[in-house]
């Protein structure tokens, strides 16, 4: 607990000091956490699934993967991804596709930071009122910077990883609606707590993991 407090004072201090690199830098941090776990999720299932007789797992034996079983149909795991000669052994870790997420946390942190601070102004939380404009916000958040935020992350990342326009098409069509209904099944209820209990500071960093199953589908 001490060490919490001592690296919640450090943070606020560089907030105040630099609110905006502050959080360009934390959400690249946390990005790339993110990005870690969703890889080891993946590791960890397709050692399981290679271990499978018929290469295959139930979903409900699953329990490891914090898995959306629909986009998994989507984006099957194809015979270049796996280790050649090996059925046993998971992938090896993805170092450049950690950069760019931690890359894309830099880069959009200021996007989300602005949107916040749009929120924050446009729907006040006061002693007298608090649950409605917090509400107001999640409303607004999910339907308008949620469909913002999905496309602007699979667009981002397959012209990353060196896609043009058909690929970043087809991941559209097969990927962003899986992905926004996956969203809709638990940020609405983070998000109710994030704006109603946050100070704006740390919103963006209780936000700044977006769902993992969207970063392992990439």
């Amino acid at each position: 607990m001490a060490l919490f407090a001592r690296l919640t004072s450090r943070f606020n201090a560089y907030y105040d000091e630099r609110p905006l690199l502050t959080m360009m830098v934390t959400n690249s941090i946390l990005g790339g956490i993110a990005d870690t776990v969703a890889q080891t999720i993946t590791s960890v299932r397709e050692r399981a699934v290679r271990k499978h007789p018929n290469g295959q797992l139930n979903p409900r034996e699953d329990a490891l993967a914090i898995e959306i079983h629909e986009l998994d149909r989507k984006n099957p795991l194809t015979d270049r991804e796996l280790i050649p000669d090996s059925r046993t052994l998971p992938p090896p870790f993805d170092f450049e596709r950690l950069t760019r997420f931690m890359a894309y946390g830099f880069c959009m942190a200021p996007v989300q930071f602005r949107w916040f601070k749009l929120l924050e102004k446009t729907f006040p939380i006061t002693k007298t009122a608090a649950f409605l404009p917090a509400m107001k916000r999640v409303a607004f958040d999910q339907l308008i910077f949620a469909p913002f935020g999905v496309a602007a992350f699979f667009t981002v990342m397959t012209v990353a990883e060196g896609g043009g326009k058909r690929e970043v098409y087809h991941k559209m069509r097969d990927m962003y609606v899986p992905t926004l209904k996956a969203n809709y099944m638990l940020w609405p209820a983070v998000q109710v707590i994030n704006f109603r209990l946050m100070p704006v500071q740390f919103q963006l960093v209780s936000s700044a993991v977006p769902s993992i199953e969207m970063r392992k589908q990439c």
